[in-house]
């Protein structure tokens, strides 16, 4: 199954070259209240597709906020996955900007390198920014400048077949620690059952995963074509060609269906992959139990969240600040994590019971596995400019060495130049 978000990203960045060429940085049309503390505001707040499911949770934060800030009134808009790009673009480029705005981090990011949204740092005090786990928040951060406020996010943990793992003579008692392990665990289960240990796809979180950084460190130049990268690849090459991990590029849909086959031991993915495997296997649903996911040399977890973010063009940033400060603070990201089966992206959050007790299912097992995982998760596009650009790239290239059978050496030399390309635009 795609991200539903995908689509939106690929339109979306398309679409930002022409607001930029409209002029993101120009000032806003509607009527400030700035010089009147008394005056009423009215604050457009825009998510996608979260009606009708969360109605009620938002109608209640929202009157919840008003009350608090009797000059405010919030005005929630919801859009679906397809119309939201054109509609932000079009409302923001002429001159009617909605206030704070639900992106994920990868657009977040992007937006914020053309100038369209604000930086929180001017805005935010310490203990509000010290709020959020380091690693989420510092990836809306390039150079000294935060784009977003993280929100509700996700990390991966590591699902077993334990049926599978028991056949092959494994303990799913003592699940392995490091990616190391993994990959002998999944090479035993490979020469025990002839299944593999799991799919893949091929894209950038592999080179942070693996400690590589994919750009230096003001973000100026690629980082990545080094022995430590070729080395890695060649890993991976090896590793698929003896069948311990499947030798493709799959996608989300694809990996449900290796494991739902029972073609594959593991998955590495987030808690929403239970919904899918438990529709399309409940046989192996019931044999699957959920673990911490095995970290590389990297030491990190990555993380999948959405973020708010304030238009450039938001007549009244401040209190768009206040407010988006408001929804992602831990009260607010606690009780919307409970009806919507989300993590949060604040430390205080994760105190609370619903991410520490346990009812002994797969849910509740991965629940609390990766709310544990949050302490060093991080975006792996962490401040990286162009972003969804240098992702394609990096894809294209680990596809034409691993699955084509490219040279590596020129290949990397090429994405270097492609990389190096996208960030001088």
């Amino acid at each position: 199954m795609k991200n539903p978000y995908k689509s939106l990203l690929l339109t979306l960045c398309c679409l930002l070259l022409v607001f930029v060429i409209g002029g993101c940085s120009g000032g806003a049309t509607k009527p400030s209240s700035q010089d009147d503390g008394n005056s009423q505001v009215t604050l457009e707040f825009w998510t996608i597709a979260l009606q009708p499911t969360f109605t009620d949770y938002f109608n209640q934060v929202i009157a919840d906020y008003e009350k608090a800030h009797p000059n405010v009134r919030i005005e929630w808009k919801d859009y679906p996955y397809d119309a939201i790009t054109n509609k932000l673009l079009t409302s923001i480029s002429g001159g009617d900007s909605p206030d704070v705005v639900n992106l994920n981090t990868e657009f977040a990011s992007q937006m914020g390198t053309k100038g369209a949204v604000l930086d929180m740092n001017k805005y935010l005090t310490p203990d509000e920014k010290s709020a959020y786990f380091d690693g989420i928040f510092e990836s809306t951060v390039i150079g000294d400048k935060a784009y977003a406020l993280p929100w509700y996010t996700g990390t991966e943990v590591l699902f077993m077949n334990k049926k599978l793992v028991e056949q092959a003579g494994l303990d799913p008692a003592s699940p392995p620690q490091t990616r190391e392990e993994l990959i002998e665990w999944a090479r035993q289960i490979k020469e025990k059952t002839g299944k593999s240990g799991y799919a893949m796809q091929l894209v950038s979180k592999l080179f942070p995963i693996d400690g590589i950084p994919i750009l230096n460190e003001d973000k100026s130049a690629a980082a990545f074509n080094n022995p430590d990268t070729e080395a890695m690849i060649r890993n991976i090459q090896q590793l698929m060609e003896e069948g311990i991990i499947i030798k493709e590029d799959a996608d989300f849909a694809k990996q449900v269906q290796y494991y739902a086959g029972e073609q594959v031991a593991f998955e590495l993915a987030g808690p929403t992959f239970i919904n899918f495997i438990k529709t399309a296997a409940p046989e192996v649903y019931s044999n699957t139990i959920a673990v911490p996911l095995p970290t590389g040399k990297g030491g990190v977890r990555m993380s999948n969240s959405m973020n708010l973010v304030v238009p450039a063009k938001s007549a009244h940033p401040e209190e768009a600040v206040q407010f988006a400060v408001f929804l992602t603070n831990a009260d607010s990201q606690t009780a919307f994590s409970k009806v919507a089966n989300t993590l949060p992206s604040t430390k205080a959050s994760i105190e609370d019971p619903f991410f520490t007790e346990s009812d002994k299912s797969l849910e509740a097992e991965a629940k609390i596995v990766s709310a544990q995982s949050l302490d060093k998760a991080t975006d792996y596009m962490v401040g990286v400019p162009n972003a969804k650009d240098i992702n394609s790239a990096i894809t294209r290239a680990l596809q034409n060495i691993l699955l084509n059978g490219a040279d590596m050496t020129k290949t990397l030399n090429d994405l270097e130049q492609e990389v190096n390309g996208i960030l001088q635009q």
